[in-house]
């Protein structure tokens, strides 16, 4: 009895040793991410690097398309998160980190050196001075076109303004051609086109301050970006049934040369055919105001940690592995977007180039996105009267008066 005893008691020791020595991290390390298909090969790419450069980290990593990944974070934040999940810059950040729910990295942009590698993005990667994301690509927005659908058209060169726009929707539909493809049945899909509208009629600081819930909808500034919405609307510039297609379902429209035009980000070229992408041009919002200094929405990609996270000590290490220059480049490459490391390399594919040059040169300011950028009930609440504003333009007096009773009640203004 006394030699079981002291063998028991042994085993405590031996378990009581162990227990101080082992790392908090010990464990599984647990990984969500948001992915389209064709994103997620690029994702499981750093992700086993991660594990060859770093064999003693058990890491599992589970992918959730994206419409049902918005809807699903705000649960796991709260309750049971896994330890590092993707998210995007702004006030999307920032609505979790001012209730607690993120870890501060403050001191990994510290201990990595990203407040120089990341200089460019760390204003919205910052909330109340302190750092709670690890930025990943830039997204560039623009309009992809079909350069043999424009010269069918009898089209010669990108427009530049408003005016040559206009003109260009006009001969392309009259070649039978549906100008614009829009996916209208994902909303934030329409807020790029209320976002690019507002930014060149009224400017970032208006747009900023429309976002922060300091004007009225009922403004008339506000009712003239809709109202210059309407005329593409009404003249019939975007395909039909927009409101059915999401953005995997808008692919083929421009692969079948359905449509000229599409307004996206620049991650839309990395799910196109090789032959597509060839025939693939692409070109800034064009400029309607040449008073206004010319902004731009250029989104951020990231990696939070939840303060919740099991596993803070090995979260870490991937986020700082994550955030290298290598790596940043590589997940930017694959996705079509921007590194926004500035130590990584440039992108070489055409349609990201003229995106890394559009926002390199831009001075007007780069806008987060309207969902990004707004506080998520009111940004709800606008993109489905996006919606409802497209489905039915003649409402557009009864929607702003909606959106305005809705600010006022958000914001108590």
């Amino acid at each position: 009895m006394k030699l079981h005893i002291r063998t028991l008691a042994l085993a405590c020791m031996a378990c009581a040793a162990f227990a101080d020595v082992s790392p908090a991290s010990a464990g599984t390390l647990n990984v969500t991410v948001s992915a389209r298909g064709n994103q997620r090969a690029t994702w499981q790419n750093a992700f086993d690097q991660f594990k060859k450069a770093n064999p003693d980290v058990d890491l599992k990593v589970s992918y959730v398309g994206e419409e049902a990944y918005k809807v699903q974070l705000s649960g796991w934040l709260a309750t049971d998160p896994p330890d590092v999940l993707s998210w995007h810059n702004g006030e999307r950040m920032a609505y979790f980190a001012k209730r607690g729910l993120l870890a501060d990295l403050t001191s990994d942009w510290q201990k990595n050196g990203w407040n120089q590698t990341y200089a460019a993005v760390k204003s919205s990667s910052t909330y109340a001075g302190k750092q709670y994301s690890v930025p990943l690509g830039t997204d560039a927005y623009g309009f992809f076109y079909r350069k043999d659908l424009f010269q069918k058209a009898g089209i010669s060169a990108e427009p530049t303004t408003w005016t040559q726009f206009l003109d260009d929707c006009k001969k392309l539909k009259a070649a039978g051609i549906a100008p614009i493809a829009v996916p209208a049945r994902d909303s934030w899909t329409l807020a790029a086109w209320f976002d690019y509208l507002d930014l060149r009629i009224n400017g970032y600081d208006f747009h900023q301050q429309l976002m922060a819930g300091d004007i009225a909808y009922t403004d008339p500034r506000v009712k003239h970006v809709y109202e210059t919405w309407k005329t593409l609307i009404d003249d019939k510039y975007f395909i039909d049934n927009a409101l059915s297609y999401d953005v995997d379902s808008t692919s083929p429209i421009l692969v079948n040369g359905q449509a000229a035009m599409l307004l996206m980000g620049t991650f839309f070229s990395a799910g196109l055919p090789a032959a597509t992408r060839n025939e693939m041009g692409y070109f800034r919002f064009p400029i309607i105001d040449a008073s206004v200094p010319v902004a731009e929405d250029g989104p951020v990609n990231v990696l939070i940690m939840p303060a919740k996270a099991k596993h803070p000590a090995d979260a870490r290490r991937l986020l700082a592995f994550m955030g290298t220059p290598q790596i940043n480049g590589e997940l930017a490459k694959g996705w079509g977007q921007l590194p926004s490391n500035k130590e990584a390399a440039e992108p070489q594919d055409p349609i990201s180039k003229v995106g890394f040059k559009t926002l390199a040169g831009t001075t007007g300011g780069i806008a987060q996105f309207y969902d990004r950028d707004m506080t998520k009930e009111m940004a709800d609440e606008g993109m489905k009267a996006m919606q409802q504003f497209f489905s039915d333009p003649t409402q557009l007096d009864a929607i702003l008066q909606r959106l305005e009773a809705t600010r006022k009640r958000i914001y108590k203004k």
